[in-house]
Parts: structure tokens; sequence; C-alpha cells
């Protein structure tokens, strides 16, 4: 019975700290930052949402690696374009990563994509804005947990999806539905 309990106990203490602990839940007010965009601009939150809602989505970024999970996700979002500004959305994706090859590495992962009007591509150096929001997955090989927010015209968090894996992502269905729901 003590082993039993024991075990039990192991598994939930295992569960609970693997899972990811973002500060940005539906119902609160996003966090504003200034999104270093890949071009050198840098572009305030607020400006984004101020006048139209707001898909965030985090990548995994610069993990050593181009995550192709990210590739996926982002070309699924880059193509379901229109669906998203039937609501007149905008979508900011953000890359973070160390800052010594985060711009070369954002480039190299942007270059099959065309990004349509409305959508932003932004690099979070030394996980700056991934610290912020409680999202940093500090382990060996990793960055960031995939998330993905819904933010209205007011700031509030409308949806709200973060993954402790490479996969369980928003997908387009999701967010739209989050759209129609505003």
């Amino acid at each position: 019975m003590k082993t039993i309990i024991l075990l039990v106990l192991a598994f939930f203490s295992v569960t609970a700290f693997s899972q990811p602990h973002s500060k940005v839940k539906t119902g609160d007010k996003i966090i504003d930052f200034k999104a270093h965009l890949i071009d050198g601009t840098e572009l305030p939150l607020n400006q984004l949402y101020d006048q139209s809602p707001l898909v965030l989505i985090v990548l995994r970024g610069w993990p050593e690696y181009q995550c192709p999970v990210c590739t996926r996700q982002v070309g699924e979002f880059v193509a379901e374009a229109d669906q998203l500004k039937k609501y007149g959305a905008k979508v900011l994706m953000i890359y973070p990563g160390p800052s010594e090859v985060l711009q070369e590495k954002a480039k190299e992962f942007t270059s099959d994509f065309t990004f349509p009007e409305g959508f932003y591509f932004a690099i979070d150096p030394d996980y700056e804005m991934v610290n912020q929001y409680g999202l940093r997955w500090d382990a060996p090989k990793e960055t960031a947990y995939p998330s993905t927010f819904v933010i209205d015209k007011n700031g509030k968090v409308v949806f709200a999806k973060v993954s402790s894996s490479h996969g369980g992502r928003a997908d387009v269905e999701e967010v739209v539905e989050a759209l129609g729901n505003l």
C-alpha cells in the first residue's frame, strides 16, 4: 500500500512540474511587450490588437534546429489566412531563441513562407517575451512551450492554449471558433 501511494505521489509530482505555467490565461488582460519584427522594427503589441483581434502564436523558435511541427503550424495558418481575415484578425508569430543566431535562423525559417497582409513575424532574443509570459521550456534543445492566444480589441485573452509537448498546439479551426465568439 505504501508503494502504491508513493507511486501515485511521484506521478502527480512529475506531472505537476512538467506542465507549463503560463502567466497568461483566458480572461486575463494580455501582457504588453514590444515585438521585435524580423525586419528590425519594433511594434508595441497593443498597436496590433487596438483595432482588431490578434492571434498571438509562440513557436519553439531556434532550439538548435528548425522545428518541423512549427513549420507545419505556420504553413497551416498562412494557408488559411482568408478564414482569419474574415474576422479582421491580425497574426503575430514569435520565434524565440539565443540572440547570437536568432535573426539569421528566423530568416532561414521564414524563407519558405510568403506572409499575407496582417501577419507579422517577430523574434524573441534571449527569451525576453517568453520569460515574461512564463512560457520558457528550460530543457536541453527546448526554448518555449508552443502557445496560441486570441486577444480581443480590449486586450483581453479570449482563448489560450499552451502545449506541454511539441504537438498539441492550437489549430486554425480552434482559433477561428474563438474569433467567431467575439
